[in-house]
């Protein structure tokens, strides 16, 4: 058996930035860090380097340069579709989410305004909330989110807030609570999947309040 080829790692944001030869030292400086960012290379030469630069010289950038340079490769938004969006108030902290069919701009939920929330927790519970429906009607018709991070939840099956309850936000984790025990008792078709606003535009789910 071949043995696997080992990786360096580099850290330019967590809690110790550096170069790591492996995973488990990297994934201590990351793991829970607000906004980290990091990335293997093949040689230590390579991520030597690579942490002497700018890390946005290395994050992202093939996908960006391809959606730039040959936008038709996503092709459109499936018509056919459940789109959804939320929208935090900065000023009260204020969360509220809706969901609309594409193909109509009919909207077919709005829910909220729920205090003390954030607008993670508002794109997470929307999604949630088009499945559900979606799975009443019997449709498997795909949802769209712009957010990765509400998206990377719902395949996760929970909510990785760090929002702090609170007895103003009590009826927001209450909904967490029945989100997540829906996504781990109910089995759905539904694609979930990333709104390119880079190439269609503004998420026609949007609030406007921009």
């Amino acid at each position: 058996m071949a043995q696997k080829k080992p990786k360096f790692y580099v850290v330019w944001q967590g809690r110790k930035p550096g170069v790591y030869d492996s995973w488990d030292e990297a994934k201590v400086q990351t793991d829970g860090f607000a906004k980290p960012l990091f990335k293997s290379f093949d040689t230590k030469a390579a991520a030597l380097k690579a942490f002497k630069d700018k890390p946005h010289l290395h994050i992202g950038q093939e996908k960006k340069t391809a959606s730039q340079k040959i936008p038709g490769l996503i092709g459109p938004p499936i018509q056919d579709s459940l789109v959804v969006d939320a929208a935090w108030n900065t000023a009260t902290g204020d969360m509220e989410y809706q969901g609309i069919y594409l193909a109509t701009k009919q909207k077919l939920f709005l829910k909220g305004p729920y205090p003390d929330g954030t607008n993670n927790i508002g794109e997470f519970l929307a999604i949630v909330h088009a499945l559900a429906l979606l799975h009443q009607k019997g449709s498997n018709i795909p949802v769209y989110s712009d957010s990765v991070t509400a998206i990377g939840w719902v395949k996760k099956k929970k909510a990785n807030t760090k929002l702090e309850e609170t007895s103003r936000n009590a009826e927001l984790f209450d909904l967490l609570d029945r989100a997540e025990n829906w996504l781990k008792s109910h089995v759905y078709a539904n694609p979930v999947l990333k709104w390119e606003t880079t190439v269609w535009g503004e998420n026609p789910a949007d609030f406007g309040r921009k």
